[in-house]
């Protein structure tokens, strides 16, 4: 689960945006979100207030955090917003949407929309960071100047892995998918990423992370030997269910001895497992062992 709200993006302090008030972008990253007790206040209403400030034109960073009250409503119109107002924001070069709390929303209930429009309109973007997977799509994921996606999710709806995996985005250099359970959403296999995992689909791709997945062990023996992982500098399999399994893979690939790091905290490891990786010789994160319960493992971050 995410218990917390960002303190910082991009190493930069986030501040929430609280009209009248003034912003200060070169000191922070504004996040914008309504909550329960904002009755009346939407989430437009607070975008129209922010680029009335004459600062925004330097504002490189923006958050969208709580994007309405009612948990079933998408985040359309915060989408359509954005477009609307993107002569705004002209320098716009980093964008979260969903910096969204479980107290507020389970990951799982958070409803997203086509992102597509963003890329389209923001052509400075370099990184996209988005939250919630029930109705996100990206109908034509391209941009030429994106370095950063990272999609969160607790279960991955089968069209989005589609989509990142023929996406066309020649300048990225780090994608992160948490692909959550198949009890809420998930059903892809490793084929299913088969172009990413050839190094094909985004040939600057330095760290990778395919996280959060009920099928980790099937990942960790497709990458152990898929041509991408030639070109990492780091990867990362954390929040999952990797057992010993998956690691054998991992331990006896060439490839993996050449990473900077390697992050696999929360597993289903053995200790003597573990042992042997700590012996690679390379950084690796083995933190947050999980025991098994009743023969379940779960995934950090699902529902």
């Amino acid at each position: 689960m995410v218990s917390e709200h960002l303190q910082t993006f991009l190493n930069k302090p986030v501040q929430d945006f609280l009209p009248p008030t003034t912003i200060d972008p070169e000191k922070f990253v504004y996040r914008l979100r309504v909550s329960y007790e904002d009755e009346g206040v939407t989430i437009t209403d607070l975008l129209e207030a922010f680029v009335r400030d004459p600062q925004v034109g330097k504002v490189t960073e923006l958050i969208i955090g709580q994007f309405n009250a009612e948990v079933s409503e998408s985040s359309f119109e915060v989408v359509d917003k954005l477009v609307a107002l993107k002569n705004s924001l002209p320098g716009l070069k980093a964008l979260f949407i969903g910096d969204i709390t479980y107290e507020e929303c389970e990951i799982s209930w958070i409803n997203q929309t086509d992102i597509s429009p963003i890329l389209k309109a923001f052509p400075a973007l370099e990184h996209l960071q988005i939250r919630g997977g029930s109705d996100l799509s990206f109908s034509d994921l391209q941009h030429d100047r994106l370095t950063t996606l990272i999609i969160e999710t607790g279960g991955m709806p089968p069209p989005v892995v589609t989509q990142v995996n023929a996406a066309r985005l020649p300048n990225l250099t780090k994608l992160e998918l948490w692909l959550g359970s198949d009890e809420y959403g998930f059903a892809s296999t490793t084929a299913d990423l088969a172009m990413v995992l050839s190094g094909s689909t985004f040939p600057k791709l330095t760290h990778l992370g395919l996280m959060d997945s009920v099928i980790q062990d099937d990942i960790a023996i497709a990458i152990a030997q898929a041509p991408v992982l030639n070109q990492l500098q780091v990867l990362d399999l954390s929040k999952g269910i990797l057992t010993d399994k998956g690691a054998a893979a991992l331990l006896k690939s060439a490839g993996i001895k050449k990473l900077k790091h390697l992050n696999l905290r929360h597993h289903f490891m053995s200790e003597a497992m573990m042992e042997q990786l700590r012996s690679l010789g390379i950084s690796i994160n083995l933190d947050d062992k999980q025991e098994e319960d009743d023969d379940y493992r779960y995934v950090e971050v699902a529902e």
